[in-house]
Protein backbone atom coordinates (compact mmCIF):
# COMPACT_ATOMS: atom_id res chain seq x y z
CA UNK A 1 0.00 0.00 0.00
CA UNK A 2 1.37 3.20 -1.07
CA UNK A 3 1.75 6.09 1.90
CA UNK A 4 1.00 9.62 0.79
CA UNK A 5 2.72 12.90 1.54
CA UNK A 6 1.02 14.95 4.17
CA UNK A 7 1.27 19.07 4.23
CA UNK A 8 3.39 18.60 7.85
CA UNK A 9 5.81 16.86 5.62
CA UNK A 10 6.28 19.93 2.90
CA UNK A 11 6.28 22.37 5.80
CA UNK A 12 9.07 19.87 7.00
CA UNK A 13 11.32 20.43 3.86
CA UNK A 14 11.16 23.92 3.74
CA UNK A 15 12.04 23.86 7.45
CA UNK A 16 15.02 22.16 6.53
CA UNK A 17 16.06 23.97 3.78
CA UNK A 18 16.15 27.23 6.00
CA UNK A 19 18.21 25.41 8.56
CA UNK A 20 20.62 24.58 5.57
CA UNK A 21 20.66 28.44 4.73
CA UNK A 22 21.38 29.23 8.35
CA UNK A 23 23.95 27.13 8.93
CA UNK A 24 26.13 28.22 6.29
CA UNK A 25 25.68 31.56 7.06
CA UNK A 26 26.12 31.54 10.74
CA UNK A 27 29.30 32.23 12.68
CA UNK A 28 29.40 30.53 15.77
CA UNK A 29 31.88 31.39 18.73
CA UNK A 30 34.79 28.50 18.46
CA UNK A 31 34.95 26.64 21.17
CA UNK A 32 37.85 24.48 19.96
CA UNK A 33 39.03 21.75 22.71
CA UNK A 34 36.65 22.62 25.12
CA UNK A 35 34.95 19.12 24.91
CA UNK A 36 35.78 15.76 25.63
CA UNK A 37 34.71 12.31 23.92
CA UNK A 38 36.61 13.66 20.79
CA UNK A 39 36.73 10.04 19.26
CA UNK A 40 32.52 10.36 18.32
CA UNK A 41 33.49 13.03 15.72
CA UNK A 42 35.42 9.89 13.99
CA UNK A 43 32.90 9.10 10.95
CA UNK A 44 33.42 5.07 10.71
CA UNK A 45 31.99 4.39 7.06
CA UNK A 46 34.56 4.26 4.67
CA UNK A 47 32.06 4.98 2.20
CA UNK A 48 30.84 8.11 3.46
CA UNK A 49 33.98 8.95 4.14
CA UNK A 50 35.59 8.97 0.83
CA UNK A 51 33.01 11.43 -0.33
CA UNK A 52 33.91 13.93 1.90
CA UNK A 53 31.97 12.43 4.92
CA UNK A 54 28.60 13.97 3.28
CA UNK A 55 26.23 11.89 5.21
CA UNK A 56 23.63 14.11 5.98
CA UNK A 57 21.36 11.84 3.67
CA UNK A 58 23.17 8.18 3.71
CA UNK A 59 21.06 5.50 4.18
CA UNK A 60 22.21 2.56 2.72
CA UNK A 61 23.50 0.19 5.66
CA UNK A 62 23.78 0.55 9.65
CA UNK A 63 26.80 2.43 9.09
CA UNK A 64 24.57 5.41 8.02
CA UNK A 65 23.01 5.51 11.25
CA UNK A 66 25.70 7.03 12.61
CA UNK A 67 25.54 10.39 10.83
CA UNK A 68 21.84 9.87 11.02
CA UNK A 69 19.42 7.65 12.46
CA UNK A 70 16.96 9.07 10.22
CA UNK A 71 18.55 6.23 8.08
CA UNK A 72 17.07 3.27 9.98
CA UNK A 73 13.90 4.28 8.22
CA UNK A 74 15.22 3.79 5.04
CA UNK A 75 16.93 0.21 5.84
CA UNK A 76 15.45 -2.15 2.60
CA UNK A 77 17.01 -5.64 4.63
CA UNK A 78 19.03 -6.68 7.73
CA UNK A 79 22.73 -5.62 8.16
CA UNK A 80 26.01 -5.58 9.68
CA UNK A 81 28.69 -3.47 9.28
CA UNK A 82 32.60 -3.38 10.42
CA UNK A 83 34.35 -0.32 10.19
CA UNK A 84 38.52 -0.26 11.40
CA UNK A 85 41.04 2.63 10.81
CA UNK A 86 44.85 2.99 12.26
CA UNK A 87 43.71 6.35 13.61
CA UNK A 88 46.39 9.61 14.09
CA UNK A 89 49.51 8.63 15.72
CA UNK A 90 48.46 4.89 15.14
CA UNK A 91 45.39 4.87 17.69
CA UNK A 92 42.85 2.21 17.01
CA UNK A 93 39.78 2.93 16.30
CA UNK A 94 37.14 0.47 15.40
CA UNK A 95 33.11 0.44 15.14
CA UNK A 96 30.55 -1.86 14.58
CA UNK A 97 26.88 -1.43 13.84
CA UNK A 98 23.83 -4.30 13.32
CA UNK A 99 20.51 -3.29 12.10
CA UNK A 100 17.09 -5.16 12.03
CA UNK A 101 14.56 -5.03 10.28
CA UNK A 102 11.26 -5.25 12.87
CA UNK A 103 8.55 -5.32 9.80
CA UNK A 104 8.16 -3.36 6.69
CA UNK A 105 8.76 0.11 7.95
CA UNK A 106 10.58 -0.22 11.57
CA UNK A 107 14.08 -0.85 12.46
CA UNK A 108 16.53 -1.14 15.31
CA UNK A 109 19.81 -0.83 15.67
CA UNK A 110 22.95 -1.72 17.51
CA UNK A 111 26.32 0.34 17.29
CA UNK A 112 29.92 -0.06 19.44
CA UNK A 113 32.24 2.55 18.78
CA UNK A 114 35.77 1.61 20.32
CA UNK A 115 39.48 3.59 20.56
CA UNK A 116 42.54 2.73 21.80
CA UNK A 117 45.60 4.72 22.17
CA UNK A 118 48.11 1.48 22.96
CA UNK A 119 50.56 1.75 25.74
CA UNK A 120 52.22 5.31 26.45
CA UNK A 121 55.36 5.87 28.92
CA UNK A 122 54.52 8.09 31.49
CA UNK A 123 56.83 11.44 31.77
CA UNK A 124 57.18 14.03 34.05
CA UNK A 125 59.28 17.20 33.94
CA UNK A 126 61.31 15.31 36.99
CA UNK A 127 61.86 12.05 34.25
CA UNK A 128 61.61 13.33 31.02
CA UNK A 129 62.73 9.93 29.14
CA UNK A 130 59.78 7.83 31.32
CA UNK A 131 59.16 6.54 35.03
CA UNK A 132 58.89 3.55 34.04
CA UNK A 133 54.96 3.35 34.03
CA UNK A 134 52.96 2.94 31.18
CA UNK A 135 49.32 4.61 30.91
CA UNK A 136 46.65 4.56 27.91
CA UNK A 137 43.37 6.35 26.50
CA UNK A 138 40.60 4.22 26.05
CA UNK A 139 37.33 4.99 24.81
CA UNK A 140 34.28 3.13 24.25
CA UNK A 141 30.50 4.20 23.27
CA UNK A 142 27.58 1.77 22.72
CA UNK A 143 24.17 2.69 21.30
CA UNK A 144 20.64 1.66 20.26
CA UNK A 145 18.66 2.84 17.77
CA UNK A 146 15.21 2.52 16.16
CA UNK A 147 14.18 4.11 13.17
CA UNK A 148 10.31 3.88 11.41
CA UNK A 149 9.74 4.98 7.52
CA UNK A 150 6.59 7.27 8.39
CA UNK A 151 5.88 7.89 4.61
CA UNK A 152 6.86 6.58 1.62
CA UNK A 153 9.20 9.39 1.36
CA UNK A 154 9.74 10.90 5.01
CA UNK A 155 11.89 8.40 7.55
CA UNK A 156 13.19 9.69 11.81
CA UNK A 157 15.27 8.14 14.06
CA UNK A 158 16.82 8.36 17.29
CA UNK A 159 19.49 6.95 19.04
CA UNK A 160 20.71 6.63 22.66
CA UNK A 161 24.14 5.69 23.47
CA UNK A 162 26.53 5.56 26.83
CA UNK A 163 29.56 7.50 26.32
CA UNK A 164 32.94 6.58 28.28
CA UNK A 165 36.42 8.02 28.21
CA UNK A 166 38.98 6.80 30.27
CA UNK A 167 42.66 7.97 30.52
CA UNK A 168 44.97 5.61 32.47
CA UNK A 169 42.63 5.45 35.63
CA UNK A 170 40.37 7.98 35.92
CA UNK A 171 37.37 8.50 33.54
CA UNK A 172 34.32 9.98 33.06
CA UNK A 173 30.96 8.66 31.65
CA UNK A 174 27.68 10.12 30.47
CA UNK A 175 24.60 9.40 28.28
CA UNK A 176 24.27 11.18 25.11
CA UNK A 177 21.33 10.78 22.56
CA UNK A 178 21.43 11.07 18.48
CA UNK A 179 18.29 12.27 16.14
CA UNK A 180 17.41 13.19 12.82
CA UNK A 181 15.03 12.86 9.70
CA UNK A 182 15.63 12.31 6.12
CA UNK A 183 13.27 13.29 3.13
CA UNK A 184 13.12 12.37 -0.08
CA UNK A 185 11.72 15.35 -2.85
CA UNK A 186 9.59 14.67 -5.33
CA UNK A 187 12.24 15.56 -7.70
CA UNK A 188 14.43 12.95 -6.80
CA UNK A 189 16.51 15.05 -4.59
CA UNK A 190 17.22 14.23 -0.81
CA UNK A 191 17.47 16.20 2.36
CA UNK A 192 18.46 14.97 5.49
CA UNK A 193 19.59 16.23 9.55
CA UNK A 194 20.02 15.25 12.04
CA UNK A 195 22.09 16.55 15.74
CA UNK A 196 24.57 13.49 17.77
CA UNK A 197 26.23 13.67 21.11
CA UNK A 198 23.44 15.87 22.69
CA UNK A 199 23.98 14.76 26.38
CA UNK A 200 24.69 15.49 30.09
CA UNK A 201 28.10 16.53 30.59
CA UNK A 202 30.18 14.98 33.22
CA UNK A 203 33.51 15.25 35.04
CA UNK A 204 36.52 12.51 35.61
CA UNK A 205 36.80 10.98 38.59
CA UNK A 206 39.10 7.68 39.91
CA UNK A 207 42.16 7.01 41.87
CA UNK A 208 44.52 9.46 39.86
CA UNK A 209 42.69 12.27 41.70
CA UNK A 210 43.39 10.98 44.73
CA UNK A 211 45.34 12.82 46.94
CA UNK A 212 47.30 13.39 50.14
CA UNK A 213 47.13 16.94 51.51
CA UNK A 214 48.28 19.13 54.18
CA UNK A 215 45.71 21.62 54.46
CA UNK A 216 47.84 24.08 56.65
CA UNK A 217 51.76 23.69 55.56
CA UNK A 218 53.09 26.28 57.87
CA UNK A 219 51.40 24.86 60.84
CA UNK A 220 53.21 21.88 62.87
CA UNK A 221 52.06 19.04 64.74
CA UNK A 222 48.74 18.65 62.82
CA UNK A 223 47.89 16.07 60.22
CA UNK A 224 49.79 16.86 57.20
CA UNK A 225 48.60 13.74 55.23
CA UNK A 226 44.87 14.08 54.69
CA UNK A 227 43.30 11.62 51.95
CA UNK A 228 41.81 14.13 49.55
CA UNK A 229 40.42 14.01 46.44
CA UNK A 230 40.93 16.73 43.23
CA UNK A 231 37.82 17.44 41.19
CA UNK A 232 37.99 18.38 37.66
CA UNK A 233 35.13 20.50 35.65
CA UNK A 234 32.22 19.02 33.62
CA UNK A 235 33.26 18.86 30.04
CA UNK A 236 29.83 18.92 27.51
CA UNK A 237 30.68 16.49 24.76
CA UNK A 238 31.22 17.72 21.24
CA UNK A 239 27.05 18.15 19.72
CA UNK A 240 27.52 17.85 15.97
CA UNK A 241 24.44 19.56 13.96
CA UNK A 242 24.58 18.04 10.27
CA UNK A 243 21.81 19.45 7.11
CA UNK A 244 22.92 18.03 4.05
CA UNK A 245 20.98 17.57 0.23
CA UNK A 246 22.31 14.55 -2.31
CA UNK A 247 20.96 13.86 -5.70
CA UNK A 248 21.36 11.25 -7.95
CA UNK A 249 21.75 11.00 -11.92
CA UNK A 250 21.23 7.95 -14.00
CA UNK A 251 23.58 7.46 -16.45
CA UNK A 252 22.66 4.19 -18.06
CA UNK A 253 23.85 1.67 -16.44
CA UNK A 254 25.64 3.77 -14.17
CA UNK A 255 24.85 6.23 -11.41
CA UNK A 256 26.50 9.42 -9.84
CA UNK A 257 24.98 10.80 -6.85
CA UNK A 258 26.12 14.56 -5.64
CA UNK A 259 25.80 15.61 -1.91
CA UNK A 260 26.67 18.63 0.29
CA UNK A 261 26.50 19.07 3.80
CA UNK A 262 26.49 22.02 6.32
CA UNK A 263 28.13 21.23 9.88
CA UNK A 264 27.90 23.30 13.20
CA UNK A 265 29.77 21.68 15.82
CA UNK A 266 29.48 23.13 18.90
CA UNK A 267 33.41 22.89 19.58
CA UNK A 268 34.50 24.91 16.35
CA UNK A 269 33.45 26.57 13.64
CA UNK A 270 31.08 26.02 10.26
CA UNK A 271 32.37 24.53 7.65
CA UNK A 272 30.60 22.79 4.52
CA UNK A 273 31.42 19.59 3.08
CA UNK A 274 31.39 18.01 -0.89
CA UNK A 275 31.22 14.83 -2.47
CA UNK A 276 30.11 12.43 -5.30
CA UNK A 277 29.82 8.73 -5.97
CA UNK A 278 29.78 6.59 -9.10
CA UNK A 279 28.58 3.30 -9.72
CA UNK A 280 28.22 0.76 -12.03
CA UNK A 281 25.34 -1.55 -12.18
CA UNK A 282 25.52 -1.27 -8.09
CA UNK A 283 28.54 -3.30 -8.05
CA UNK A 284 31.76 -1.09 -8.84
CA UNK A 285 32.18 2.57 -6.82
CA UNK A 286 34.44 5.57 -7.18
CA UNK A 287 34.22 8.25 -4.86
CA UNK A 288 35.67 11.47 -4.17
CA UNK A 289 34.97 14.63 -1.60
CA UNK A 290 36.13 17.47 -0.15
CA UNK A 291 35.48 18.28 3.90
CA UNK A 292 35.50 20.98 5.73
CA UNK A 293 35.30 23.87 3.18
CA UNK A 294 35.17 27.46 5.17
CA UNK A 295 36.54 25.83 8.28
CA UNK A 296 39.44 28.45 9.75
CA UNK A 297 42.91 26.29 10.30
CA UNK A 298 41.25 23.39 8.36
CA UNK A 299 44.18 20.78 8.21
CA UNK A 300 43.66 19.02 4.81
CA UNK A 301 40.07 18.25 3.47
CA UNK A 302 40.37 15.94 0.32
CA UNK A 303 38.95 12.48 0.65
CA UNK A 304 38.65 9.48 -1.80
CA UNK A 305 37.71 5.99 -2.29
CA UNK A 306 36.45 3.09 -3.17
CA UNK A 307 34.25 -0.12 -3.01
CA UNK A 308 32.71 -3.32 -4.89
CA UNK A 309 29.62 -4.95 -3.83
CA UNK A 310 28.18 -8.92 -4.94
CA UNK A 311 25.62 -10.83 -3.82
CA UNK A 312 26.09 -14.14 -3.39
CA UNK A 313 23.42 -17.01 -2.09
CA UNK A 314 21.05 -14.32 -1.21
CA UNK A 315 23.76 -12.35 1.04
CA UNK A 316 25.25 -8.89 0.06
CA UNK A 317 28.93 -8.13 0.70
CA UNK A 318 30.32 -5.03 0.41
CA UNK A 319 33.97 -3.87 0.63
CA UNK A 320 34.72 -0.07 1.07
CA UNK A 321 37.72 1.68 1.44
CA UNK A 322 38.73 5.34 1.75
CA UNK A 323 42.23 7.79 2.24
CA UNK A 324 41.50 11.16 4.01
CA UNK A 325 44.38 13.43 3.94
CA UNK A 326 44.66 15.69 7.42
CA UNK A 327 47.64 17.83 6.06
CA UNK A 328 51.14 18.36 6.16
CA UNK A 329 51.66 17.73 10.08
CA UNK A 330 49.44 14.99 10.47
CA UNK A 331 49.75 13.02 7.46
CA UNK A 332 46.56 10.50 6.11
CA UNK A 333 44.33 8.33 7.46
CA UNK A 334 42.58 5.17 5.60
CA UNK A 335 39.53 3.45 6.24
CA UNK A 336 38.50 -0.10 5.81
CA UNK A 337 34.80 -1.35 6.02
CA UNK A 338 32.87 -4.74 5.69
CA UNK A 339 29.20 -5.16 4.75
CA UNK A 340 26.92 -8.51 4.88
CA UNK A 341 23.35 -7.87 4.40
CA UNK A 342 20.81 -10.45 5.04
Amino acid sequence: MTRTLTPPTWRFSLVLLAALAASVAASAQTKTGTTFGQFLLIEPSASVAAQGNVGATARTDALSTYYNPGALGFQTASNVGFSHSTWLADIDFNHAAVALKMGSASTLSLAVTSLASGDIEVRTPDQPLGTGELYSVQDLAIGLGYGRQFTDRFGAGVNVKYVRETIWRSSAQTIALDAGVIYELPFRATLGASITNFGVPASFDGTDLRIRFDQDPDTFGDNDNLPAALETEEFALPVFFRVGMSYPVQLGDSRLVLAADAYQPSDNSNSVSVGGEWSYADLVFARAGYQDLFLEDAEGGLRVGGGLKYRVSGFDFAFDYAWADHGSRLGATQRFTLGLGF
